[in-house]
Formats: C-alpha cells, structure tokens, sequence
C-alpha cells in the first residue's frame, strides 16, 4: 500500500446505508472522544473562529457541515458559552441516521437537521461562519468545488474546513493510537481509510483554486479557509 496518491477509489464502511446499525451508532458516539484527541479544533476554535465571532459584538450564528453525531458542534457550542459568546449552532448532515445521536447532544441553542449545503443554500440560509470537520476527504474534487461553493455562500464570515492529512505517519501513529476506542466500532478501520482518502496540502489547494488558502493545522491536520461571501 503506497499513500503517496490519494485512494479516492476507497469505500468506508460506515457509509454503506445497510452497515451494521449498532456499530454505527456506536462509532458516532466516540467520535466525540476521538475528535478531541485528533482533531485540534481547540486550537481551531481559538486561532480563527473564536476572534471572529467576538468581533461581530452581537448573536451569532454558525453551521456545522457534515455534523455527524453533532459531537463538534456541542464541543464548540461549550468553548464559545465559557467565552461569554452568544452564538446558535446549527448541525447539518444528509444521513437520516446521524440524527437519532446528534438528537442526545441537542440543547438550547443547538439544531440538528437532515440537510446539505446545497439545500440550505437554495433555502437562502445565511450564517456568521461555517465549518465542518472531515468532510472533505470523502469529495472527489468536483464534489469539493461544488460543496466550497456552497459554503462560501451560506457564510457571511469565515469558513473553516478541517480534515486529515494524509501521511505514513498519520496512518500508522493513528492505528496504534485508536486501537483502546475502536472495538464495536468502525474506527479503525475507516479512520485509516479516512487517511488514505485525504489530500495533501497542495492537492487541496489546487482543487479549490485561488479563492482558498489551505494550511496545516498540525502535522496531521489540513485547513481549508476562506471568506464567506453571503
């Protein structure tokens, strides 16, 4: 196996409609561990959200693509409340069967709901900022111009998108490292897939074009960033 390409070719499992439900549900569930282990949206929060949500000096509005289990929105929803910020989140994500875990972590100023971006941008949805968190691994790079668009357009301020950079060493530090996370789940295996699947940075940077600066977060992590244009 050679990561020197990306496998876009490669399936995870828990995309599959007719996986195993119980290991599904599980794996949404950790990944709110494994998020704060791996995903360095602490730092994320801080460096570049925090600042422009203070900024904007009233309520805020923010949107979370791909939300999954919804563990990141109640992550950042917690980080911003510590702050004294007043900010709605909004979790979206396509899969009907994300809903029933994100449903346990909603709370006042959380929505969770069945949508995409495309979707809320035809609805004329429009947000302070927006972010998502390993999704863009899973878009060829049609799919990544189209979705960049989308979120351009539903946020006013800055857009954040995070996601893994594939490496030898990601992969291998990553397999030993969820190895106490991963039975009853599909962890492991999808996480290493997840990398497999996931850009360089300059593969990232040439897919969406010069609107977009892409850095890296960590050595094991990408950002793509960008100002919104709603």
């Amino acid at each position: 196996m050679s990561l020197s390409v990306r496998d876009a070719e490669l399936e995870e499992l828990m995309d599959d409609p007719a996986c195993d439900p119980r290991r599904l549900k599980a794996t949404l569930r950790r990944f709110a561990t494994v998020n704060r282990l791996f995903s360095g949206w602490g730092a994320t929060y801080r460096d570049r959200l925090r600042p422009a949500l203070t900024a904007l000096g009233r309520p805020a509005r923010v949107l979370d693509l791909g939300s999954g289990g919804g563990d990141l929105v109640v992550r950042l929803a917690a980080l911003a409340r510590r702050d004294g910020l007043d900010v709605t989140w909004v979790g979206a994500d396509p899969d009907p069967r994300s809903l029933e875990i994100a449903g346990e972590r909603a709370s006042a100023g959380i929505d969770f709901r069945v949508t995409d971006a495309a979707a809320l941008r035809r609805a004329g949805e429009t947000f302070d900022a927006v972010v998502s968190n390993h999704v863009i691994h899973h878009l060829a790079p049609a799919e990544l111009r189209a979705f960049a668009a989308d979120s351009l357009a539903l946020s006013r301020g800055p857009v954040i998108h995070s996601d893994i950079r594939r490496s030898a060493a990601a992969y291998g530090m990553y397999a030993v490292a969820i190895t106490p996370f991963a039975p009853g789940t599909f962890l492991r295996t999808d996480g290493l897939r997840s990398i497999r699947r996931s850009y360089l940075p300059d593969e990232l940077g040439g897919a969406l074009g010069a609107r977009w600066r892409v850095e890296t977060g960590s050595p094991f992590r990408v950002l793509a960033l960008a100002h919104g244009d709603a």
